[in-house]
């Protein structure tokens, strides 16, 4: 029996501890930052699974306020859920790349805001040319994907684009379409 209160009373006194600290502000703060070696990047070769269409000149980007990365998905392709998500991946990553060699400060600030991204639907590949056309013309990030034809899809189709940026400008270019 006094083995249970004494194991309460430790609880207790850990709980009132944990919370006086987190109310009072003397919580341990560090001012250290890790850095990371990043690898040299990687040259792509004919054997990758997709490739991705480098337009657009992102590194005159300015930070208006939260950023975003919208994915927009041709629906005339019957694309399956899996697949739909792997193009989806391939885009997020083409994206995320040109932001970190182009324009760090977005992807920082996209980073802080807890790398907000949706899925919207387009109709056809013209209409994914017409938005990275228009993501291209505002100095959006808009990244094209093209399916290696391995699977369910013809090589070379494009299945989905990628357009990061500061959310008022990215909302321009997709207001109109809709959510996946």
């Amino acid at each position: 029996m006094a083995l249970v209160a004494g194991y309460c009373l430790v609880v207790a006194a850990s709980i009132s501890l944990g919370y006086y600290t987190a109310s009072s502000g003397a919580g341990v703060k560090s001012t250290s930052r890790t850095t990371v070696d990043r690898p040299p990047p990687r040259q792509r070769s004919e054997e990758d699974s997709d490739s991705e269409s480098e337009q657009g000149d992102v590194s005159s980007l300015t930070t208006l306020d939260d950023c975003t990365l919208v994915l927009c998905v041709r629906t005339d392709l019957s694309m399956s859920t899996g697949k739909i998500a792997a193009q989806c991946s391939h885009a997020t990553l083409a994206c995320y790349k040109t932001l970190l060699s182009k324009n760090p400060v977005l992807l920082r600030k996209w980073a802080r805001a807890g790398y907000l991204k949706s899925v919207v639907r387009c109709s056809d590949e013209d209409a994914l040319l017409l938005l990275q056309a228009q993501a291209q013309s505002l100095n959006l990030c808009a990244r094209s994907i093209q399916d290696a034809g391995r699977t369910q899809i013809a090589a070379g189709s494009t299945t989905v684009l990628g357009i990061a940026g500061p959310t008022v400008l990215v909302r321009q270019v997709t207001e109109e379409l809709l959510a996946y």
